[in-house]
């Protein structure tokens, strides 16, 4: 026999047999693992809550010591009743009299009741609420699979890469166990 043709039966033979082992190994492989058509990330919107506080002017009535302005009631009555007995002479400065301290009383009672709703005073409060900050989190990945010529989605904890290991026909979706 030939040398070169020895040769070349000897590299053929070596050839086959490397490319039935290579197929056998892809063939074995195949049923061990699902082919990952695609890997999305997935995202989920998260709230977190926080405070917003700013300050308020608020305006405020200080307390009164005379809540019925009876002072301010008595000295009107007083001083219209001394302008009203100015007025007239005889019973008409009695009735004068009369009807200036009700007219005096009753003014002096509304100016103390005005200056009182004007006595105010002001303090800055704080007000807070609570808003909430939106963000986009990655919760892990929409994984699309074909195994045995079916294709099929999975939501996995991380990208699996190429392929999924399988085992007895099931996806191993958490590669430590």
């Amino acid at each position: 026999m030939n040398k070169h043709l020895l040769v070349g039966v000897i590299i053929g033979a070596v050839a086959v047999t490397a490319v039935g082992a290579v197929a056998g190994f892809r063939a074995y492989d195949a049923a061990n693992y699902a082919e990952v058509i695609s890997a999305t990330p997935a995202m989920e919107t998260v709230s977190v809550p926080r405070q917003e506080c700013h300050d308020v002017l608020v305006e405020q009535q200080e307390p009164t010591k005379d809540p019925k302005q009876i002072a301010g009631t008595v000295a009107g009555a007083v001083i219209g009743g001394v302008l009203g007995n100015q007025v007239g002479g005889g019973s008409g400065k009695k009735i004068a009299t009369v009807g200036g301290a009700v007219a005096g009383g009753y003014a002096g009672n509304k100016i103390q009741e005005g200056m009182q709703e004007r006595n105010t005073s002001q303090q800055l409060n704080q007000v807070c609420k609570t808003v909430y900050d939106q963000h986009q989190e990655q919760v892990g990945f929409d994984v699309t699979y074909r195994l045995n010529g079916e294709q099929g989605v999975v939501r996995m904890d991380h990208d699996p890469g190429r392929r999924i290991p399988v085992e007895n026909g099931v996806l191993v979706l958490d590669p430590s166990s």
